[in-house]
């Protein structure tokens, strides 16, 4: 079977288990050692923690956009509100930039998930689908985060579900330096 046409590709990394953004980010390092422009926006992480893929991403020419502000029981609804409207208003520009080659919406699933305020009128589904199914035709975007919704999971051409069968957390191991941030 031969390609018949070359468009950008939307993937989605979605489930419980570990690695959604670690795939995400060995797609980003691949892409630009092919020469391509990446930009991550991430959607929960907060600039006040310290992540190594920060570090290193932005070294080789990544940007990195950590527009969040942590998990949602950590601020008031209103701050996360904010925060979200500032990480979509960002990602509607980058869907719509010709020279983003590849780009990673970092947590967008947990995001459009959250159930404990409303984001439905920051971060609508439906504008969502419409700004991934209008984007420049040559632009591959990265979805990563829990709960994918049906709707993301429908337009996507790729989906992976991690599943978790161990985890470390699970016998009191902390976040580990280097493997888990």
């Amino acid at each position: 079977m031969s390609a018949v046409e070359e468009r950008g590709q939307i993937l989605v990394y979605t489930g419980e288990g570990k690695g959604k953004t670690t795939a995400s980010l060995g797609i980003a390092l691949r892409a630009v050692g092919q020469g391509k422009s990446v930009v991550v926006i991430q959607f929960i992480k907060s600039p006040e923690r310290t992540v190594g893929e920060r570090a290193v991403l932005e070294k080789i020419g990544v940007n990195i956009h950590p527009l969040g502000i942590g998990f949602t029981w950590t601020k008031t609804p209103e701050e996360h509100r904010a925060a979200l409207k500032e990480a979509w208003t960002f990602a509607k520009e980058m869907l719509n930039n010709s020279n983003v080659d590849v780009l990673i919406l970092d947590e967008l699933n947990n995001a459009l998930g959250i159930s404990r305020f409303s984001i439905e009128d920051i971060v609508p589904i439906h504008e969502v689908l419409q700004a991934l199914n209008t984007r420049n035709r040559n632009q591959h975007v990265i979805i990563t985060g829990r709960g994918a919704k049906k709707e993301i999971i429908d337009i996507a051409d790729l989906v992976t579900e991690m599943t978790e069968v161990k985890h470390y957390y699970k016998n009191d191991v902390a976040a580990v330096v280097g493997i888990d941030y």
